[in-house]
């Protein structure tokens, strides 16, 4: 039951991430009172634990080095990334994004936030991704601080719980605070920004099947509560089937000095310098703080000859065969990459690296061994590394002794020590499915009408546009969300 209190604003927003800020910020430039509705304890989502790339033509860093680039040809060069997907593009939305991104780049310029870069990724006929300084959370850090400016009230631990309508128009929200439901309403629009659908189960088996379903989320708070409250009042979800992954990542370390590192624009203004002219040996060390927190180990340590084992000690599924969808069917979820002394020595250096971020580094064994102490356990016999990470070691030593009998082809087997375990990894994914939208992020219902008063934005509004490269989901992420902030704002008022 409602306790009664009643909370009025122009513009509604629900979610703090980076797409739900951006929403709010532009809302409030335009004049209007904005209230951010977020049900987590602190701002940011998955924009938080991005790798922190964004893709724009015609941006300022381009033109300093020369570099002529259009939205037109961006337009022409994400439609070189969808491969078989083209189809399910939506080019209006596309559209939308390439025209808008340049000055979603340079109004994060203005709120202090840096990047190195741009950064060559092909097809891309020219350099476009852009890729921020120190970490992904200077996004959320600057985007806070600039809506605290405007004076946007941001209330967190507030979680959506309905929408509220009358004569069909979507006129507020009421949501569940300290266990009690409030209403909220928004005299010109709500806007929901609430992140993906990874970490909902049954939403993820309804839409893309039971297989992913089975998969975990990179952010478990990520439970598709925005896509609900949409299909409650009668919108869809389009290309709900489409998902990121499963992919196999490192579970995240609970402390990382680098994660850790304070959003400031002097330390990210240091960090440009030190990247641009310290020698290579001295600052990768740092980039390697970052870089081994949030990638995914590379097929190629499984063609050569690296297995995975689950937490019985047993090697459960062909590496090579997505084994992303063997590992949610196994003990506690996750499993363990076992190398010999000789994968490690060929997984010390180039070509053979153990994960990357496109256009910034390479990441080697050794860089896990110095930054993920937490995942990287060695030991001289299979025994006793069976007991550093927890797994029987008869059954340990068996599995690899099995191994050996018939290895991958082209390998010798694991049979070198010191032995390496790496782990453990979990399967994750990140859905790719959105409400469907109007270029200007409208919400739309299953017959193709405007739902009055209703806006989406980031992956919650991702209806129909195919973001397949670098750069593109936080570049939809806030310019989308500067769109719908916009149009919220915009929209006349209904009382």
């Amino acid at each position: 039951m409602s306790d009664g209190v009643v909370t009025a604003a122009d513009v509604i927003v629900v979610g703090a991430g980076g797409s739900g800020l951006f929403a709010a910020v532009e809302a409030a430039e335009l004049g209007r009172r904005v209230l951010v509705l977020e049900k987590n304890p602190k701002p940011g989502g998955t924009t938080n634990w991005a790798i922190g790339s964004l893709s724009s033509s015609a941006s300022p860093m381009q033109a300093a080095i020369g570099i002529h680039d259009t939205p037109a040809a961006h337009f022409e060069d994400m439609a070189l990334f969808h491969g078989g997907l083209l189809s399910r593009d939506n080019p209006e939305l596309r559209k939308a994004f390439v025209e808008n991104v340049p000055d979603t780049l340079r109004k994060l310029l203005d709120m202090g936030v840096v990047f190195f870069g741009p950064m060559p990724e092909p097809p891309h006929r020219a350099p476009r991704m852009h890729n921020v300084l120190p970490n992904s959370r200077a996004y959320a850090h600057a985007l806070c601080r600039r809506a605290r400016e405007l004076g946007v009230d941001i209330r967190l631990n507030h979680r959506a719980h309905r929408l509220l309508t009358e004569n069909g128009r979507v006129v507020g929200v009421e949501a569940v605070v300290d266990g009690a439901l409030r209403r909220f309403f928004a005299r010109r629009g709500v806007v929901l920004a609430g992140g993906d659908f990874s970490a909902n189960p049954e939403m993820k088996r309804i839409y893309a099947g039971e297989a992913i379903s089975r998969a975990g989320a990179l952010v478990e708070t990520s439970t598709g509560d925005a896509h609900q409250l949409a299909l409650d009042v009668g919108a869809e979800i389009v290309n709900g089937d489409l998902v990121s992954g499963p992919q196999l990542r490192f579970v995240p370390p609970k402390i990382n000095l680098m994660t850790m590192l304070p959003p400031s624009r002097f330390l990210a203004l240091l960090m440009k310098w030190a990247m641009a002219t310290l020698p290579q040996p001295i600052i990768r060390p740092f980039i390697m703080m970052f870089l081994t927190t949030v990638l995914e180990p590379q097929r190629k340590l499984y063609e050569s000859g690296a297995i995975l084992v689950n937490t019985n000690g047993t090697r459960f599924a062909d590496e090579c065969d997505k084994p992303q969808f063997a590992i949610p069917e196994q003990p506690r979820k996750e499993a363990y990459i076992i190398l010999d002394s000789v994968l490690a020595k060929k997984f010390s250096s180039w070509p053979n690296y153990i994960s990357t971020a496109p256009g910034v580094a390479y990441a080697y064994l050794p860089d896990y061994r110095r930054n993920r102490r937490d995942i990287y356990n060695v030991a001289s016999s299979l025994g006793e590394l069976a007991k550093k990470i927890g797994v029987p070691p008869d059954s340990l030593k068996k599995t690899v002794a099995d191994y050996n009998q018939s290895p991958r082809e082209g390998t010798p087997g694991l049979l070198q020590p010191p032995f390496i375990a790496l782990g453990p990894v979990r399967s994750w994914v990140l859905t790719e499915g959105g409400l469907k939208v109007s270029p200007t992020m409208e919400v739309l219902s299953k017959s193709g009408g405007v739902i009055p008063g209703l806006y989406a934005a980031g992956a919650t509004g991702q209806g129909g546009i195919i973001l397949e490269g670098h750069g593109h989901h936080l570049g939809w992420a806030f310019t989308s969300g500067r769109l719908a902030g916009r149009a919220a704002a915009q929209h006349g008022a209904y009382r």
